[in-house]
């Protein structure tokens, strides 16, 4: 069926659903996203007139008035879809408005009679019968969302270059959490750096109000309040400018608070270079003095603002790999800002995919839930030295206080209800007191592989099944974990008697 072509509620549901499909914003797989839209159609054969209300909402990106599209309530209100499961009306509209959307963020029209929250019997799931609306204290005037932007336009996250010259398509099931954000270019030219004053100094940690909070901080969104509360779990999103529904970063406000008095280390960043799960060649150490530094396929020798990776040669590559290097073509680069804030630029005709904390607090994501797909031209933020210095704080103290806790419970000190000789808050406590130096390790470090993604929407689960990735330790960072520790020792995590 041609795309121009409207399907009605009478054509078969195939054909409703490839029509419906072709308006989906990409943040999620394709396997995930056509199961969504199969189950609802399904549901929604028997309701003509409900299904025409989709289909006109969906293909006219809401131009047109449309009717409720509802669907029966569950016990727990959330709808399974590929083993994985969500609100219903939030899972529509991450499919075709808003990739990145969070729960909390919507609220509906004053004619939707179906509402989630007006707690019916039957669920509204139309996208255009829901607003996004945002925390208080952020400023939305850079805000825009094209919504004219058609099946054509997005991008689809699974995409990925095959050495044919074809795009390959993963058939992976949706079902894991990870998620793939893609980071498309939002201009010709970068930010200038002279817009935005360098902190030289990072904050203390916030005291903590909640438990929720006490492990991950709050952090000033771009052009926004620095003490505005994050709505999910601790997290706050930054509310990213939109082209074509896709997650675009723009650098935040840095504000000038006191830090650890601190020499800067002579290197800013050491790079390793892996094929799968073997480091190839010697450790790259970037100078200080040397705040841009370019990763690329090339062949020339590598020294003060250059590594490059053609040169290095490795008894075990496969094919596989082989063909993957000769597509890293200029590569990355990588600018140290400030005392220690990373930016990426992608030099390669082709995506790189990162594993970046920071991206993932900034698209309301828990630390390690997503994979960041770079896209050619693109020039984004990485890492913020301020963010991580008050998470591995918080994360340190959280930690000791657990520890000396569990220490107490085990020996019977603190009773309590449902204690059982001072053993069952002491199980309670095991996660938080299991923090370790390597995981505090994990927040000075990025990851980020060239031409081939992992997670989800791609054949491979982890960065380690990817032919060629890099690891950068950010030496500014561990300088500050390491005055953290001295200041809050932790104990690697010990197994309970």
């Amino acid at each position: 069926m041609s795309i121009t072509n409207t399907p009605t509620s009478n054509d078969a549901c195939l054909s409703i659903v490839h029509s419906l499909m072709c308006h989906r914003q990409g943040g999620e797989s394709e396997t995930f996203a056509k199961r969504a839209i199969e189950s609802l159609v399904k549901k929604l054969k028997e309701k003509k007139d409900e299904l025409d209300s989709l289909i006109t909402a969906i293909t006219t990106n809401g131009a047109h008035p449309s009717k409720c599209v509802t669907i029966q309530r569950t016990l727990d209100g959330r709808l399974q879809v590929a083993g994985r499961k969500g609100f219903p009306h939030v899972i529509y509209a991450r499919l075709w408005r808003w990739p990145d959307l969070h729960k909390n963020e919507l609220k509906h029209v004053k004619y939707c009679q179906f509402a989630f929250d007006l707690k019916c019997d039957c669920v509204c799931v139309n996208p255009y019968h829901y607003e996004r609306v945002v925390s208080p204290g952020i400023d939305l005037s850079g805000l825009t969302i094209n919504s004219s932007a058609g099946h054509s336009s997005s991008m689809i996250v699974k995409d990925e270059f095959d050495f044919d010259g074809q795009q390959s398509v993963s058939s992976i099931d949706g079902s894991h959490s990870l998620q793939t954000i893609q980071h498309p270019p939002t201009s010709s030219r970068p930010p200038p750096s002279e817009s935005f004053p360098t902190p030289t100094l990072l904050p203390p940690p916030e005291p903590s109000t909640s438990a929720s909070t006490a492990s991950f901080p709050a952090v000033a969104a771009g052009s926004g309040n620095p003490t505005s509360a994050w709505p999910r779990n601790g997290f706050t999103p930054t509310i990213p400018h939109h082209s074509n529904g896709h997650l675009q970063h723009h650098p935040p406000i840095p504000h000038p608070i006191f830090l650890p008095s601190v020499s800067a280390p002579d290197y800013w960043c050491s790079i390793a270079y892996f094929e799968m799960d073997v480091q190839v060649g010697e450790t790259f150490k970037v100078p200080s003095s040397c705040p841009i530094v370019t990763v690329d396929g090339y062949v020339d020798p590598s020294g003060g603002d250059r590594f490059c990776l053609g040169q290095l040669s490795n008894v075990h590559r496969t094919e596989a790999i082989e063909r993957a290097r000769l597509h890293i073509g200029k590569g990355v680069q990588l600018e140290c800002k400030g005392e220690g804030d990373v930016w990426v630029r992608c030099l390669s005709d082709h995506a790189v995919f990162v594993q970046s904390y920071y991206l993932d607090r900034e698209a309301g994501r828990a630390p390690g839930d997503a994979v960041h797909k770079i896209y050619p031209s693109a020039y984004i933020k990485v890492f913020d030295l301020r963010q991580c210095h008050r998470q591995m704080q918080q994360q340190a103290a959280t930690a000791q206080a657990a520890a000396a806790a569990q220490a107490a419970a085990v020996a019977g000190n603190i009773p309590g209800p449902g204690s059982v000789g001072g053993i069952a808050p002491a199980i309670s406590l095991s996660a938080a007191a299991g923090i370790g130096v390597d995981d505090l390790r994990r927040l000075c470090i990025l990851r980020m592989s060239f031409v081939k993604g992992w997670g989800p929407d791609y054949p491979r689960q982890s960065i380690k099944e990817t032919p060629c990735w890099i690891e950068i330790h950010l030496h500014r960072a561990l300088q500050l974990l390491d005055e953290v520790l001295h200041t809050m020792p932790i104990a690697d995590p010990q197994p309970l008697d």
